[in-house]
């Protein structure tokens, strides 16, 4: 791994406007309206970032209308990140072999990764995968399949891209809690990784490698396929979202991250650095108390979460790229990544620091 480069849109709102602006549009009955307002002040968010400016919102009525601004402003955002991490990682856009393109607040057909080709420049070669529905997971899912596919080509370089605009998911009427607290939680942005195959030039010292990728795991946890994702309406996606979705972690994580640990002859004991998914205060509490960590283990989550809110699947690569820049552990030494998503699904990926 090379590069790892999120971007942000360029609007940018405290947490009280959003609130404000919002509230309005999902829950005009007071009740419900001051329900919202607590569950937004305790959603761990200073500031999010939004693709629109956010007048316009409330103009936002038909799945039509938002998927057609995704389309727009999600290529423009993706094509900024790939040109960060590339120049990051001194390469050129004809220098990728393989581009993995996740997101799911928003389709297009052709894919996202067919409109970064032609953004960037990318080779008529250039290998290809599209992926909807992964959800938050889709971030460490990515580093994990392009993992998979340098395991093969090793010489190859491979491109991770991940772009939500969460807030073009707004369902206006909609005062369920779930859509409460989506609205409170969530914002937009994109990041991009390059990772590289064991035999390129960048993996051999010819480069600065901020992470090795080292193993990965995928669990899916039986019965819980209504507990996350969307429901599509006319109006667009609107979020199915379980509140017991900590608890479900709580369950379920330790043992996850003990069997992969354990096939490298490691306990959670001998990880100084954890890139968790900032899905929420629950989710990160969830975290740090099932696997026994220290709150400072999770400072960049929280970090991600007050500056951004919940990227979806860019949220884990929000918070590698603040871990990267701000990690004082020893060159070589592991790290465990992990996002969770629909499925509900756990993935994990177990890195080196410092490329050793």
């Amino acid at each position: 791994m090379v590069a790892v480069e999120p971007v942000l849109p360029e609007h940018v709102y405290d947490q009280a406007a959003i609130t404000a602006a919002v509230g309005p549009l999902v829950a005009s009955e007071p009740g419900r309206g001051a329900l919202l307002r607590r569950l937004h002040a305790s959603a761990g968010v200073d500031h999010r970032h939004l693709v629109l400016p956010l007048e316009e919102y409330a103009g936002l009525h038909s799945l039509g209308t938002t998927n057609a601004i995704f389309v727009r402003e999600a290529a423009a955002l993706a094509e900024e990140a790939c040109r960060r991490a590339l120049d990051s990682a001194g390469l050129a856009p004809q220098d990728v072999d393989h581009v993995f393109a996740t997101s799911v607040t928003g389709v297009a057909a052709p894919s996202l990764d067919v409109l970064l080709a032609e953004r960037l420049g990318l080779r008529g070669d250039v290998r290809r995968t599209p992926s909807f529905g992964l959800g938050c997971a889709g971030g460490a899912a990515g580093l994990a399949r392009v993992h998979d596919h340098l395991l093969g080509r090793p010489d190859d370089v491979a491109l991770l891209v991940s772009v939500e605009l969460c807030s073009l998911t707004l369902q206006h009427g909609d005062d369920s809690t779930a859509n409460m607290v989506a609205s409170g939680l969530f914002g937009d942005g994109a990041a991009a990784v390059v990772v590289v195959g064991e035999r390129h030039p960048l993996a051999r010292g010819g480069g600065r490698a901020p992470a090795t990728i080292v193993d990965t795991r995928s669990h899916l946890y039986p019965g819980t396929t209504d507990a996350l994702g969307w429901e599509v309406r006319d109006t667009g996606f609107a979020i199915v979202l379980s509140a017991g979705l900590p608890d479900l972690l709580a369950a379920h994580l330790l043992a996850d991250v003990k069997g992969l640990l354990a096939d490298h002859d490691l306990t959670p004991g001998d990880v100084p650095t954890w890139v968790v998914h900032a899905g929420g205060p629950r989710v990160i509490d969830a975290v740090r108390d099932t696997l026994g960590l220290p709150e400072d283990a999770v400072r960049e989550s929280r970090a991600s979460l007050a500056c951004a809110g919940n990227l979806s699947s860019s949220s884990v690569l929000d918070v590698l790229a603040r871990t990267l820049a701000h990690d004082d552990a020893p060159p070589g030494s592991p790290a465990v990544l992990m996002a969770f998503g629909p499925g509900v699904a756990c993935e994990l990926v177990l890195l080196r620091m410092g490329g050793r």
